[in-house]
């Protein structure tokens, strides 16, 4: 196993837990690495050949192409309906269930296929600053771009912090990402070829069908919107910064209506850009990054 800190034993058991063998774990690799796994020719292209090569523009960024999916497909996301969640889910057009069986089925076919990849890439990080609400999150993929932009979105912590950590009692929700695998839409409550499912007993997330990088971003917040509320705390879709006095602003908007733009003011200190949670002593950031649309702007 490689990448920028050793494994822990914790890692190891809960691969083998979830019947993860791949013999090349890449485990939290540095920026720098994850740049240079993803120029190797094994990561330039997709199996269904959707994904372009991927490239390093002028400014030094990574360039790399999502595939057919370059938005999130909220139709296709499920949660698992079990005694957990019944009760406590508000089901509909948007929260839609799927049984434990049809999620097993999407579990087992995304670990199949990193079984069968040249690599594995592990990344340990938090959704949460504040350190009372915080959830351990890992996420195990197949790609290193989605390795780079969960390093750059999850809040990161220093190696010694993250095994302590995550050895004691393991992370709090794990996301597997096999988007550039397919899912069965024979399966029931599948029923189509994407597929991005939430099992909040297992406490894990599974992608299919999906090599856009914003599923695993709102997987997070979702996620944050299930347990937050249970603690008296609002997770919130906003961007927010604070004034000189102290004084916090909340900016609420739909996705692409200027959230980001508005809190990044010159006179104000910038909390996050996109989603956060208040508590009776806090409005603390989710992300430790932030998630800026370019595409059209000119400089």
């Amino acid at each position: 196993m490689r990448g920028f800190a050793a494994p822990t034993a914790e890692v190891t058991a809960h691969l083998k837990e979830l019947g993860i063998t791949n013999q090349e774990i890449i485990y939290n690799p540095t920026v720098a690495e994850c740049y240079e796994y993803a120029m190797l020719p094994e990561h330039m292209w997709s199996p269904d050949n959707t994904v372009g090569a991927n490239s390093i523009t002028e400014t030094g960024a990574l360039c790399i192409s999502s595939g057919s999916k370059t938005g999130r497909v909220p139709k296709q996301k499920r949660i698992v309906m079990d005694d957990m969640t019944r009760d406590t889910v508000h089901w509909g057009d948007i929260n839609i269930p799927m049984s434990p069986e049809s999620y097993e089925s999407n579990k087992q076919r995304a670990i199949d296929f990193m079984n069968m990849r040249k690599r594995v890439f592990i990344v340990d990080g938090y959704a949460g600053w504040d350190e009372e609400y915080r959830i351990k999150t890992r996420v195990i993929s197949c790609r290193p771009y989605h390795a780079l932009f969960m390093k750059q979105m999850l809040i990161r912590g220093d190696n010694d912090t993250l095994a302590k950590d995550f050895t004691d009692g393991g992370p709090d929700f794990t996301i597997m990402n096999s988007g550039e695998f397919v899912a069965d839409p024979h399966i029931e409550d599948v029923k189509d070829k994407t597929s991005v499912n939430v099992n909040f007993s297992a406490k894990e997330l599974v992608i299919l069908g999906t090599s856009y990088a914003g599923e695993m971003k709102k997987g997070v917040f979702g996620i944050m919107h299930y347990y937050m509320p249970q603690r008296n705390a609002l997770s919130m879709h906003c961007s927010a910064n604070i004034g000189a006095e102290g004084d916090t602003t909340i900016l609420f908007g739909l996705s692409g209506t200027g959230k980001t733009t508005l809190s990044s003011d010159p006179k104000r200190n910038l909390i996050g850009d996109d989603e956060h949670v208040w508590t009776d002593k806090n409005v603390f950031n989710i992300e430790g990054g932030c998630y800026a649309k370019a595409d059209g702007l000119s400089r």
